[in-house]
């Protein structure tokens, strides 16, 4: 999703001045946020690996192991709206910094959990860790702030692939980390997110994105009522929603879901690992793929491969079945996700983008929260077949939408 946030004439003639030198400011930024991607995203990946079981091991209830994980999301939506205006008012950097110290202090609370076996302080570090994430989920409209028109959806998809760092480093440190400290089980691996944090601060320092000003009287645009009426706003937001929602409701247990098959941690966590790197590896291209047949197909292509996740997953549980069909449904969430979010570029002006982004957000980590609080649940009381069975309506709504979409604006269709 792109933005761009209204700029002082100040702040435009030196952004002018620096393309006219022939120094855009765009690629230093797109270079830097791709790299603080790289690293928050390697956080959110060791997170995702290793979160589920250490509420199990922690856990007075099998239940609860996704609730510290679920209260991460729920923080993610209590903080999107916050976070969002707060970098309208103080910029990105300020706003990005703020979410790593976040990363760094929820990352120490969480090593203290496993000290202390204490379930209470994980879900605490796991909340804090949540306003790490939902700051991190700013780099995608930061990207667009000094980019033109033409060069949103790529400066987006770029950024984005910098998570395919995230699909290396972040396994491959809870598998390494996982017995550092031994008794105590994945306590490194809380160290090392506070590490890779202090590494996103440094690099933060580097980017250079006009502070946002406010436009003449304080003009907000148009109501978020008459914007969130657009019917492009409508299926941008819910291929975005579903698509997040449907690969976290699948994603999560997964972990539980092959340990309980009787497969190694090692295992699980390199399934986990090329997950991630079907998340962001198409963020390379998924971009030009936009530019050259449009948002709607892509969306649509992104729904077919989640289904065909859930066609994997209900034909076994096998590695090879676990390890297709995560690489499925990252690579259907990078469609939706992207695409949604580059869609939604489509439907505010510059003094709208803060609250749109806002509420994109909000609905998108919603959704997020719902199917983490619930999915610990499903899996232990209905199994790992009702989990993926889950999801079909939605995707299928999805595709519905886009169907409706396209009657509306075939050319663009």
């Amino acid at each position: 999703m792109t933005e761009s946030f209204a700029q002082s004439p100040a702040a435009q003639s030196s952004t002018a001045r620096q393309q006219s030198d022939g120094r855009n400011p765009t690629v230093r930024n797109v270079a830097v946020l791709a790299a603080c991607m790289a690293l928050t995203m390697s956080c959110l990946s060791l997170l995702m690996t290793v979160s589920a079981v250490v509420g199990d091991m922690l856990a007075a209830d099998p239940n609860l192991a996704t609730f510290p994980l679920a209260l991460q999301f729920l923080a993610v939506l209590c903080s999107t709206i916050p976070a969002s205006f707060f970098m309208q008012r103080f910029g990105r950097r300020a706003g990005f910094t703020l979410g790593a110290c976040f990363g760094v202090l929820g990352s120490l609370i969480s090593a203290a959990a496993v000290w202390y076996g204490s379930f209470f302080l994980l879900c605490a570090g796991s909340a804090l860790l949540g306003i790490m994430a939902v700051h991190g989920g700013f780099y995608r409209f930061a990207a667009a702030d000094t980019a033109s028109p033409s060069f949103r959806p790529k400066a987006i998809s770029l950024v984005m692939a910098g998570g395919v760092g995230a699909a290396i480093l972040g396994p491959e440190l809870a598998k390494h980390t996982r017995d550092l400290f031994e008794p105590l089980m994945f306590f490194g691996g809380y160290l090392a997110i506070a590490v890779l944090n202090l590494f996103v601060v440094a690099l933060l320092q580097f980017i250079r994105i006009p502070k946002p000003v406010r436009t003449p009287g304080g003009a907000s645009g148009r109501s978020l009522l008459e914007i969130a009426a657009q019917p492009t706003f409508l299926v941008a937001v819910l291929a975005a929603m579903v698509g997040y929602g449907a690969m976290n409701l699948i994603m999560v247990p997964t972990p539980l879901a092959m340990l309980g098959c009787d497969h190694p941690f090692e295992i699980a966590a390199f399934v986990i690992q090329l997950h991630v790197l079907g998340m962001y590896a198409p963020s390379f291209f998924t971009g030009h793929l936009i530019q050259k047949f449009g948002h709607l197909p892509i969306l649509g292509i992104g729904v077919l491969l989640i289904l065909g996740c859930v066609g994997v997953n209900l034909s076994g549980v096998e590695v090879g079945h676990f390890s297709v069909a995560l690489v499925l449904l990252g690579l259907g969430w990078n469609f939706l996700y992207v695409g949604g979010t580059s869609l939604l570029t489509e439907t505010y002006r510059p003094e709208e983008q803060a609250k749109v982004q806002a509420l994109n957000d909000t609905l998108i980590w919603g959704t997020v929260a719902v199917t983490a609080f619930s999915s610990g649940a499903l899996y232990n009381g209905l199994g790992w077949e009702a989990i993926n069975l889950a999801v079909v309506v939605p995707l299928l709504a999805v595709l519905g939408a886009l169907a409706w979409l396209g009657s509306r604006r075939p050319a663009t269709a």
